[in-house]
């Protein structure tokens, strides 16, 4: 088994694409390889065929690689829930919700034991893991507790190239910092230095390369262009602020930027669709020009839906459901409910609430264990905003509340698998004239489902429908996971990797 791994200087250096191109790269050469990252803290995650959790950033590299995602692949996952808290996921089940210090200080030991048995397990199936790391290696006031950096280096015996983001400025010194503020026996792991995200003509940074490869003695093995063409999912809400929004397209779908919004690759599908564009909408905007609106999952619903009534939110939405539709996934769709209960503070300190009221419903906590499944269903009946009888979908759930239907108020799936709203029930979801709501995580991904709603969204405009033409998400994934992986090749020194890789052929 070979090692090689990815770090940053700093958070949202690109160690993920970097990840998942050399992925890409080794993959078509018929390799091996798996992703893997020992712990991620993020809130976008996704259900494996076997019913575990794992952060989506390590299901695109195992995609950029044409694997299986695997929760080996990212054994520990941490999902904040805010005041230094987060909800642990161990290899794919919930472990509890701890705090920082006391992950750090009780839990580390067994952690470890998790992550060195998921490499273990990843050994007969790969013969190439690449690493990721997490934040910076530098970050000295943690380092004798951390695991996803340096340790991980040791634990493998990994050859670590050094990814640093030339777009935030100061990446010389953000890479002499790191470098020096090693001990000598991790300095000694990293064996090149990748600058990433560079907008211009990269001669102009060659006395810089110069200078740094002098203080350090590490080569400088690429320079990663800013490529606005790729469009692949992002890793965490950092991302978000970078994506783009065209003024252009004649519809705008709008997704609402929650405090602790999760899962907002459920969204990814609709901006490949034509005419299109996706709009991210602040708690505290005035909601103008949209055609429909997207509230997606939440890490906290009851905290979120507080703060929609703190910002004018609350009021804008509930005006703004009499104009267009409404849709809600997952924490989105508990906040259309009428009531959320929450009697023994399981999701927050502030109880039961009042919800959007937009759908006859109640959201309750404290009912169930946490839903982690890959669900399947039908459409059950024709609706206003375009939905179709009978249209199969495919999705998972991630959830810790059910939801109970008013008695005069139709659900919107049938399933055939998976739990939906809740246990004594076999549906999912809810609908009521324009305002929709499903706990799916990734119902847009569908592509019937989703362009039936797009050509409803045309019409309204006085578009033409464009009727089922071909989808062309799923061929544009991997058109873009490719084209990730031909933009390493051309701007990374690749014989680095071959010399790395020698002792494999």
């Amino acid at each position: 088994m070979k090692y090689i791994m990815f770090q940053g200087t700093s958070s949202n250096a690109g160690k993920t694409l970097t990840v998942a191109a050399l992925c890409n790269i080794l993959s078509r050469r018929g390799y091996r390889v798996t992703p893997f990252k020992s712990q991620n803290m993020s809130l976008n995650s996704y259900t494996t065929k076997d019913n575990k959790e794992m952060s989506i950033a390590q299901v695109m590299q195992a995609e950029a690689a044409g694997i299986e995602p695997d929760c080996n692949m990212n054994p520990i996952l941490l999902k904040p829930k805010g005041e230094f808290l987060s909800q642990v996921i161990v290899q794919g089940k919930p472990a509890g919700d701890m705090r920082f210090d006391d992950y750090q200080n009780n839990f580390r030991d067994e952690a470890i034991v998790a992550v060195k048995d998921s490499l273990n397990q990843l050994k007969d199936d790969y013969d190439i893991v690449i690493l990721e790391g997490a934040g910076s290696p530098a970050e000295i006031n943690m380092y004798d507790k951390d695991i996803a950096n340096m340790f991980m280096a040791r634990l493998t015996d990994a050859d670590v190239i050094l990814v640093a983001d030339i777009d935030q400025g100061g990446v010389f010194a953000s890479i002499v910092g790191t470098y020096f503020l090693l001990p000598e026996e991790d300095r000694n792991r990293i064996k090149g230095v990748i600058i990433n995200k560079f907008r211009g003509v990269a001669s102009v940074l060659d006395s810089g390369i110069e200078k740094v490869e002098e203080i350090t003695g590490i080569p400088i093995i690429g320079i990663m262009p800013f490529d606005e063409t790729l469009n692949l999912p992002e890793e965490d809400s950092a991302s978000l602020t970078t994506h783009q929004f065209s003024e252009n397209e004649k519809i705008t779908i709008g997704t609402l930027r929650l405090p602790k919004i999760s899962n907002f690759t459920d969204i990814d599908p609709l901006d490949y669709e034509p005419d299109v564009g996706i709009k991210l909408v602040s708690i505290y905007d005035d909601f103008e020009g949209l055609d429909a609106l997207v509230i997606p999952g939440t890490r906290n619903t009851v905290d979120d839906i507080e703060e929609l009534k703190k910002s004018g939110a609350f009021d804008k939405i509930k005006e703004l459901s009499k104009k267009i539709p409404i849709f809600g996934i997952c924490g989105g769709y508990q906040m259309l409910s009428t009531e959320i209960l929450d009697p023994n503070c399981i999701e927050s300190d502030h109880g039961t609430v009042e919800g959007l009221g937009l759908i006859d419903m109640q959201t309750k906590f404290g009912e169930i264990e946490k839903v982690v499944k890959q669900s399947e269903a039908t459409v059950i009946e024709d609706s206003e905003i375009g939905f179709k009888k009978g249209t199969a979908v495919t999705g998972y759930e991630l959830h810790e509340a059910i939801t109970i239907l008013g008695e005069n108020t139709k659900p919107f799936l049938k399933l055939s698998k998976g739990h939906g709203n809740n246990p004594d029930c076999e549906y999912d979801g809810a609908i009521q004239g324009n305002i929709c709501g499903t706990y799916f995580h990734g119902i847009f991904h569908n592509y019937e489902f989703r362009r039936n709603f797009t050509d409803y969204l045309r019409v309204q405009k006085g578009l033409e429908p464009l009727g089922l033409t071909g989808d062309t998400f799923k061929e544009s994934k991997r058109v873009n996971y490719n084209q990730l992986g031909d933009l390493f090749t051309k701007n990374v020194d690749m014989s680095f990797f071959d010399k790395l890789l020698g002792d494999l052929d």
